[in-house]
Parts: C-alpha cells; sequence; structure tokens
C-alpha cells in the first residue's frame, strides 16, 4: 500500500524536476551570456594587465597568483586579453545576427506573402547560395575583398541569409492562409501592416532562435577565420586569434590556448540553449 500511494508522489517530483530543468538551463544560459556581456563593455577595465603589455624575460609561464590564466610566449597575461577579446569574439557575431535577422526576416515575408514571381526569382536565388560550399565561398570572399573584419562580417551575413529566407519564407506561407490573415485583408488593410503587424509576432518564436543560431554560427566561423589568420592583425586580443597564435605553448602553458578555446565554445552552448528554450518559452505564450 506504501508503495502504491508513493508513486505519485515519486512522478510529481520527476514532473517538477522536468519543469524546472528548462527553466535552470534558461538562468545559467542567460547568466553565462551576461557575465560575457560585462565582460564585453568593461573588459578592458576588468582586465588585470595590459593586453599588449609585453615581459620577454617572463615568456610563456603556467598560471600563477599573478597571472591566473599564465602568459604567453611574448609574456603577455592571458586573462587580460581574454576579457579584452571578448569585445571582438562576441560583438562581429552580433552584428552579423542582426543583418542576417533583418534581411531574412523582410525577405522571407515578402516571398512568402507576395508570391508570384518575386517567390520564384527570389528562391532560385537562395537556392544557388545555398548549393554553394560556405566555408569555402567564405575564405574566398574575404580574400578577394582584402580580409577585415568588417568583410567577413558582410560575407557572413550573405552567406546566412539565404537558408533563414527559406524557413521564414516557409511559416509566412501557412500563416497567411489562416483566418485572422484572411479577415486582415478582407478589411483593406496593407500588404506590409499585415506581414509586419499581424504575421511577424505569430513567427517570433522562430525568427528569434534562428537569430541566435545565426550568432552561434558566426560566431565558430569568426574564430575559425581569425584562427586562420583571416580578419584581424596578429597580435590583436580576440579568442580565435589566441588559439591560433598559443597552439605553440601546449607544453609551456596549454592555458593560454585552452581558455579561448573553452570561451568559444561556453559561448556558443550558452546562445544555442537559450535559443531553444526561448523558442518553446514564446512558442507556448
Amino acid at each position: 500500500m506504501s508503495a502504491i500511494s508513493g508513486a505519485p508522489l515519486l512522478g510529481g517530483r520527476v514532473a517538477r524536476m522536468r519543469r524546472n530543468r528548462p527553466k535552470a538551463l534558461t538562468l545559467l544560459s542567460g547568466g553565462v551570456l551576461a557575465l560575457m556581456t560585462v565582460a564585453v563593455v568593461f573588459g578592458p577595465w576588468l582586465a588585470p594587465y595590459d593586453p599588449a603589455a609585453q615581459d620577454l624575460a617572463l615568456g610563456a609561464t603556467m598560471p600563477s597568483w599573478e597571472h591566473w590564466a599564465g602568459t604567453d610566449d611574448l609574456g603577455r597575461d592571458v586573462l587580460s586579453r581574454c576579457l579584452v577579446g571578448a569585445r571582438s569574439a562576441l560583438v562581429w557575431p552580433l552584428l552579423v545576427a542582426l543583418c542576417t535577422c533583418v534581411l531574412s526576416t523582410s525577405l522571407g515575408l515578402l516571398a512568402g506573402y507576395r508570391l508570384g514571381w518575386i517567390d520564384a526569382v527570389m528562391m532560385r536565388v537562395v537556392d544557388l547560395f545555398i548549393a554553394m560550399p560556405g566555408m569555402l565561398m567564405l575564405i574566398v570572399m574575404v580574400g578577394v575583398l582584402g580580409g577585415g573584419m568588417g568583410w567577413a562580417m558582410l560575407a557572413l551575413a550573405v552567406l546566412f541569409t539565404p537558408g533563414d529566407i527559406r524557413v521564414v519564407r516557409s511559416l509566412t506561407m501557412a500563416q497567411r492562409e489562416l483566418a485572422y490573415a484572411e479577415a486582415a485583408r478582407t478589411l483593406g488593410l496593407s500588404k506590409s501592416r499585415i506581414m509586419f503587424r499581424h504575421l511577424l509576432p505569430n513567427i517570433a518564436p522562430t525568427v528569434v532562435a534562428a537569430a541566435l543560431l545565426s550568432f552561434v554560427a558566426a560566431l565558430v566561423a569568426l574564430s575559425g577565420l581569425s584562427f586562420l589568420g583571416i580578419g584581424l592583425p596578429a597580435g590583436t586580443p580576440d579568442w580565435g586569434l589566441m588559439i591560433e597564435e598559443n597552439r605553440g605553448l601546449l607544453d609551456l602553458n596549454p592555458w593560454a590556448s585552452v581558455v579561448p578555446a573553452a570561451l568559444v565554445t561556453v559561448a556558443a552552448t550558452a546562445a544555442t540553449l537559450l535559443g531553444d528554450q526561448l523558442f518553446e518559452r514564446l512558442s507556448d505564450a
């Protein structure tokens, strides 16, 4: 009898754990990204040392009380360079995600709602870009345009937008056939008002999730370009560039490469989890 009476209690506890797990993941992911945002804004003031200050006599050293993440081969403090490098490592991917979100949402709504020749032309261009090898095209575009993080950001936005256009278009085509959209057309509302005031709020969960995934993809891609030596000049505090510059120090101070690599991984994981949880919560709202 006690075992039978205890079953609902156990089931309720498991149910509560399942309900609390998404909330805990959301708080954890949001907290991680909030801390990284603090580093982006206040990194130069939080850094214990000048990230460009060199101490050739010290060289590469393991973590200590003076240098919590050690130093690189030029004697520069790794922790200070990571704090200052958060700005270039995270701001550029954020700009890529914003550009991709604005372009894909606007063009996807236009194609999915207007249909006709606009949709046909846009989808053929989208198919052409999706068929191209993304990373190879990115390297070629940045190389041809002369390098620089600005050109890399533009190239990434161009490459990421087509896939999101297809997603937004599909959602818009489904929404435009529903009763509320038909009622708005019957009332004589303008096409732009219907698209952005009525259809957009209903596809917002997917748009938000896609924007966070674009941020993650841009973060990894730009870090990869920095690792390849494309985008930022040598010596710039940046997580991807630090991984490349310090990969030869694994026997002297492996943390010089491990710490920035871990920061890229943690930032990408937190943004992915947050996007997944926001999608679920916005969809249920």
